[in-house]
């Protein structure tokens, strides 16, 4: 299925191709400040329509993980990185979906990024 997604203001706005059907709430600093609920997907299954010059990123600690958010309204819809055996990721915050996914009916994994 192919999910559409936007910051708050829409000036950043994302489609992302898979089966959403579990999201990983990290507890690392970041993910807990931002609230985020991270659907992961392999970089090519996500795609940008909006320019890359619009996107501003933050990146901090070992500088692994490209947090991208929007310079108008701070709304982080993905971010970018590299998965466990080396592939291109992209993290969809499932909240700045604009299908309005049942976050009930999601499987949420808990994972302890604090710690790493």
């Amino acid at each position: 299925m192919i999910y559409t997604g936007s910051c708050h203001c829409g000036k950043i706005a994302i489609e992302a191709e898979g089966d959403l059907e579990q999201a990983v709430q990290c507890n690392c600093s970041i993910c807990s400040k931002k609230g985020y609920l991270l659907w992961f997907v392999p970089r090519a299954n996500l795609r940008l329509l909006t320019p890359e010059s619009d996107i501003a990123t933050y990146t901090f600690n070992k500088h692994n993980i490209q947090h991208h958010f929007c310079p108008t309204c701070g709304c982080a819809p993905f971010s970018e990185g590299t998965g466990p055996t080396g592939e291109p990721m992209a993290a969809i915050n499932v909240r700045c979906l604009d299908d309005h996914v049942d976050l009930s009916t999601l499987k949420i994994i808990p994972y302890d990024g604090r710690s790493k």
